[in-house]
């Protein structure tokens, strides 16, 4: 992307394009020889030593959200009779706005796609217990779009539109954890991690009160406030100068792009992992776990905010996408919308504001499991998963049932309900003494494009193979 708010254009025509999803498979929760389980309450160990294949241990692909690639794209009706494009934005005059805006929350619109990748990870018994030693990265990217944007887009011709509030946010780091679980006693045992900190970036951008006013006039007025953080080494805002559309208010700096010279490590900071299980009975069991409970303090943050000042905005304007769309395309339609945000955002470099301290995001999770007395080898679990981060604070409730049918092989499938849907999931877990592999889905795979585009939010997957012994 060639600047920090230009991907907010990206969730308008290409937020499920590329999906990844931080928090592990929860899926998995109940599987008792998952070897990361650990990563989702650091209490629980695992019956094998193991050492995860690089970059291949512990992979999760998913992404969450109210609002597709599908609600985005559409049909063009205009396709064969005058027009050469099959496939437009929701913008275009030709399609009626309430088919345009039939697929956005009346709310607040959210996409949230995060990454996390098992560069290393091991686990072995020692010390009185089992402890894990992992380095992982960890990226998030997420949108919070007010219904009052894709109104505006589409301008449906009213006069006056109370925008509301627009947000973005994304954070790359790497992680390196040292965790250790123990039986405390009988029926407690409890464990613990603490995580080194190594910040990539860090960006966010607001937008507070917009209001957009086309009375009396042929273009809108904006008014509002914008701000965006970034903190990055090497970053630097590129401007330009930009003729006002009123007439003599002569020119103003805009920000047009980004440059990054060099790159590193741009904050340091720590978490901790903190989990319990509580062994009721033969059958029963609840556990409870807080994960990356943590901060990055960055060492720089380049600023930029708009003047505050009403200003004249010519709008947006609908972009064709071919029938075949692609990566490339994407990114080109993206990078068009995203210079139509540019002169919606109309912001002004303010330098360096130097450091900031921002959280990670933390998860809550509280659990309870139920085996059947008259056959152990089947259990059934019911999960509640909260993700604590702000705006994108989401929660779920997830029911699993979970089959052991033999030594080396386990797995099981669950029915969750969160603030984007209901979905079914399912994991398969094969862990014979030399090797272990996993596969699950907590949301079973949309349908996608013909070169691969997902068009639908709240799918995923996950996958790892370990050496284990």
């Amino acid at each position: 992307m060639n600047t920090i708010y230009k991907f907010m254009a990206s969730a308008l025509i290409a937020a499920t394009a590329t999906v990844a999803t931080a928090q592990n498979t929860t899926a998995a929760y109940f599987t008792n020889d998952y070897k990361f389980r650990h990563t989702m309450n650091p209490a629980y160990g695992n019956d094998q030593n193991y050492v995860s294949l690089p970059a291949l241990g512990n992979l999760n692909l998913g992404v969450h959200g109210n609002f597709g690639v599908k609600d985005v794209i559409m049909d063009n009706p205009m396709y064969g009779n005058g027009s050469n494009d099959r496939l437009t934005t929701f913008m275009n005059p030709n399609i009626s706005v309430g088919d345009a805006l039939s697929g956005f929350n009346s709310g607040d619109n959210k996409f949230m796609q995060d990454l996390n990748i098992a560069i290393f990870s091991a686990g072995f018994k020692g010390f009185g217990g089992y402890n894990t030693v992992e380095l992982n990265v960890h990226e998030f990217m997420g949108f919070s779009l007010p219904y009052g944007l894709f109104e505006f887009a589409k301008n449906t011709g009213n006069n006056v539109y109370n925008i509301g509030d627009i947000d973005a946010s994304a954070q790359a780091y790497a992680e390196l954890a040292f965790g250790h679980s123990r039986q405390i006693t009988d029926k407690l045992r409890l464990g613990a991690k603490v995580k080194l900190l190594f910040g990539g970036a860090r960006g966010d951008v607001a937008f507070k009160n917009i209001r957009a006013d086309l009375s009396g006039t042929e273009k809108w007025t904006l008014s509002g406030q914008a701000e965006a953080n970034v903190s990055l080494k090497g970053f630097t805002y590129k401007t330009e100068m930009k003729d006002y559309n009123e007439e003599g208010r002569g020119q103003y700096e805009q920000v047009n792009d980004v440059d990054v010279d060099g790159g590193g490590l741009g904050g340091f900071g720590m978490a901790f992992d903190f989990g319990g299980i509580y062994k009721i009975n033969d059958d029963w069991t609840v556990s409870a776990s807080i994960t990356d409970l943590g901060f990055i303090s960055w060492s720089n943050n380049m600023t930029a905010q708009s003047s505050g000042e009403t200003f004249v905005f010519d709008g947006f304007h609908d972009v064709a996408v071919s029938s075949d769309f692609g990566g490339d395309e994407l990114s080109d339609k993206s990078d068009k919308i995203g210079d139509q945000f540019m002169d919606f955002a109309h912001l002004s470099d303010k330098g360096d504001k130097g450091g900031r301290t921002t959280g990670i995001g933390a998860t809550l999770n509280l659990a309870g499991e139920y085996t059947l007395p008259v056959y152990r080898k089947m259990k059934f679990g019911a999960l509640s998963t909260t993700h604590i981060r702000g705006k994108y604070t989401w929660t779920e409730g997830r029911l699993s049932a979970n089959w052991e049918p033999l030594s080396w092989i386990d797995g099981g499938v669950s029915f969750a309900a969160n603030n984007f849907g209901a979905s079914m999931g399912w994991i398969l877990n094969i862990h014979p003494k030399g090797y272990n592999f996993y596969v699950s889905m907590d949301q079973l795979l949309g349908s996608f494009s013909k070169n691969g585009v997902p068009l639908f939010t709240n799918s995923s997957v996950a996958l790892g193979m370990s050496i284990a012994w």
